[in-house]
């Protein structure tokens, strides 16, 4: 074993694919570090904790984290049930990260990447250079971590994408951000219910997590502290037979549930749908609420707040000084962006995929997980569980578990469909990725 071999693997966000990175490594006798931004592990999945996933916990769990929990005593949950975002947290993924232990290191923001004593434009034995990872830590130290490879799993769940069509800011966003969220709204705590009970919001997006919201607020408007709760819904394009996703023929019968859920809410008089609106600008009437315009002129009636779920998108920034090949649409690896796009792919018509479709012209750098996708929604869990697999397969040097697939996904309904996309930008149409949707199969969130 050479210098740079004996260093760690660094792995970028304690979440779902950066822990089973994790695993995978540790069972490959690869040391892996972990360095995450939160306080705890899964500090992204539990801002949206109070959402339930669509995929039931047998498809959350991955194998290999699972070994290394047996010996804890851990048991997985029921297998046929579908976790909150805080249950995901609390019951494996916060287990796991005790697992690791001090491979795991809280309050540790990378704030950049590169090769040591090389940026991004020299050439000289460049590969022969470890990984140098710049952190900033929890009391405002700064370090440098020294990596044999990099696999960042940072996610996309802090870079929300903005109200606007053309995918900036619509005009006076900013100016507007106190009645502006660009999350689903956790209806059971009091200060966000108060925040929408009995007012006129505007919803902006057309997946997953728009539907979520809808439902939710649905459900308010029926419950008696939500008299007068209305919800428009506002949409880039039109509305179609594929617009609530795949209904009773999806394989995920819990996401199908979720589409037909928004598809009561409207059909029920508790949104109205507003088609091919590109919000341009965001304007305030005299009384304070929101008056949004499209491109086209078009101005809706005033609302009291908007929620923006027009997607998420990679925060590439502190890996700028990477060799990164990226597709120019969804800002994810060349090879890889064929096989997810959405307009032309599902969740489950992606084939599964790994080291290859995930290299860069930087060797030994990776992006998996939901970051690995760029702007694309398609991604599934399971999906990122079988990339690190391939990853940490190919880092111990056994290509042929590197290259083979092992991972068959459901078919699906709200992620995709031909047709879903009408420009470049649209992968913001969506919001939250295949991972952060309620599986409930009734409509809206329970009132206490």
């Amino acid at each position: 074993m050479n210098a740079i071999e004996a260093l760690p693997v660094v792995v970028i966000g304690a979440g779902p694919a950066g822990l089973a990175a994790a695993a995978h490594l540790t069972g490959r006798g690869i040391e892996p570090l972990v360095l995450e931004a939160g306080p705890a592990a899964g500090a992204a999945v539990r801002e949206w904790g109070h959402v339930r996933l669509f995929s039931t916990w047998s498809e959350v769990v991955d194998p290999a984290a699972e070994k290394l929990l047996a010996p804890t005593g851990w048991t997985a949950p029921d297998g046929t049930t579908y976790p909150s975002g805080a249950d995901w947290a609390d019951l494996y993924l916060q287990p796991l990260a005790d697992v690791l232990g001090d491979k795991v290191r809280y309050g540790a923001t990378v704030t950049g990447v590169s090769r040591q004593g090389r940026d991004r434009i020299v050439d000289a034995d460049r590969e022969q250079q470890p990984f140098t990872v710049r952190v900033v830590n929890a009391d405002g130290s700064e370090e440098r971590i020294p990596a044999r490879a990099v696999i960042d799993a940072s996610g996309t769940w802090s870079t929300p994408s903005p109200i606007g069509g053309d995918g900036l800011p619509a005009l006076g966003e900013h100016a507007a951000s106190d009645r502006i969220s660009y999350r689903i709204p956790d209806l059971k705590d009091p200060a966000v219910r108060a925040r929408y009970a009995g007012k006129r919001t505007a919803v902006i997006g057309s997946g997953a997590s728009a539907f979520t919201a809808l439902a939710y607020l649905a459900d308010l408007a029926q419950a008696e502290d939500g008299t007068g709760t209305h919800a428009t819904w506002i949409l880039r394009r039109g509305i179609s037979g594929s617009t609530f996703g795949g209904g009773s023929a999806d394989q995920l019968p819990a996401r199908g549930a979720l589409g037909l859920a928004a598809k009561a809410a409207v059909d029920q008089g508790y949104a109205d749908a507003v088609t091919g609106f590109r919000t341009d600008a965001v304007e305030r009437d005299s009384d304070g609420r929101l008056v949004l315009v499209a491109e086209d002129g078009r101005r809706l009636d005033a609302v009291d707040e908007v929620i923006v779920l027009t997607g998420l998108r990679p925060d590439l920034s502190f890996v700028s000084e990477l060799r990164l090949g990226l597709d120019e649409r969804l800002q994810a690896p060349v090879e890889l962006a064929p096989l997810i796009d959405p307009n032309q792919h599902s969740c489950g018509t992606v084939y599964p995929h790994g080291v290859n479709e995930l290299s860069h012209p930087e060797k030994d750098v990776y992006l998996v997980g939901m970051k690995s996708y760029g702007r694309a929604p398609t991604f599934l869990a399971m999906t990122g569980y079988e990339q690190v697999r391939s990853i940490a397969a190919h880092l111990a040097g056994d290509q042929e578990a590197a290259e083979r697939v092992e991972l068959t996904l459901p078919e699906t309904g709200v992620c995709g469909g031909a047709g879903l996309f009408d420009e470049p930008q649209a992968a913001e149409e969506t919001g939250g990725g295949c991972c952060a949707a309620p599986a409930t199969l009734t409509i809206g969130a329970p009132s206490s």
